[in-house]
């Protein structure tokens, strides 16, 4: 098991939502066991698109910018610091309404997987 990465080695790559990841820890890449750590980057201006997971938990933590977050059919501000609580099942999204990139942290639980994340359309 690999106890420690380094973010600078480290690949980021875009989701199915249109953020572009870097996965910090990962059961399938560091062998750990049950949960994931994420750092997401939604540039200025931009929009993850509306999504759920049938399985994980998330908790994003703000670590820099800030934007509008829909969770469910609730929209509200959100900005470094706070941290956002996003059940299974959940439809959500952040829009990046700064001048900066909004970089977010994402723990999941189980871990992120792609085959868990689903598009939803708009109503």
């Amino acid at each position: 098991m690999q106890l420690i990465t380094k973010y600078k080695k480290i690949e980021p790559y875009p989701t199915k939502d249109g953020s572009i990841i870097r996965e910090l820890m990962h059961p399938a890449v560091h062998g750990n066991s049950n949960q994931s750590l994420a750092e997401a980057t939604v540039p200025a201006g931009g929009t993850t698109l509306l999504h759920k997971h049938r399985l994980s938990e998330e908790i994003y933590h703000i670590t820099k910018g800030s934007g509008i977050m829909t969770l469910g059919s609730e929209e509200f501000e959100v900005r470094k610091g706070d941290s956002i609580c996003i059940g299974p099942g959940t439809p959500h999204r952040v829009q990046n309404t700064g001048k900066e990139p909004l970089k977010i942290l994402c723990c999941c639980t189980p871990a992120y997987s792609h085959e868990d994340t689903e598009l939803v359309e708009l109503p």
